[in-house]
């Protein structure tokens, strides 16, 4: 699913991403019926200790409309790892992973759930 994944951030971080940017965060949702979607959106704020951070949204780069969508039988906990895992590889590996490491955090969690912050930059 990596591969996937990396096509479709490529082609999302692939523009003008805001000066305000402080943050991204990738939303997971359960669509029902094993079937998954995350989208990509920037923040205008980045605070490790306040998990509102993620509501100062400004852009979502087309990601709300055009999601990255899957179907897999498991549990929220399990897509949320896999995904926390898959974006710490781009974040690594990506080609534009330059574009995500220029703000102060990036999170992944469902949009009714609790964040896993997993990049701060020093």
């Amino acid at each position: 699913m990596y591969s996937e994944i990396e096509s479709w951030l490529d082609n999302v971080l692939n523009t003008e991403i805001p000066d305000d940017t402080k943050g991204f965060i990738f939303n997971l949702y359960d669509d029902g019926d094993d079937n998954w979607s995350m989208e990509v959106v920037a923040t205008s704020r980045f605070d490790e200790n306040d998990p509102d951070w993620g509501c100062d949204e400004i852009d979502d780069f087309g990601t709300r409309d055009e999601p990255f969508s899957w179907e897999e039988q498991a549990g929220w906990e399990t897509i949320q790892d896999k995904c926390s895992e898959i974006i710490a590889e781009y974040l690594s590996n990506g080609e534009y992973s330059g574009v995500l490491k220029k703000a102060e955090g990036v999170g992944v969690g469902f949009v009714d759930g609790d964040l896993e912050i997993i990049y701060t930059r020093d």
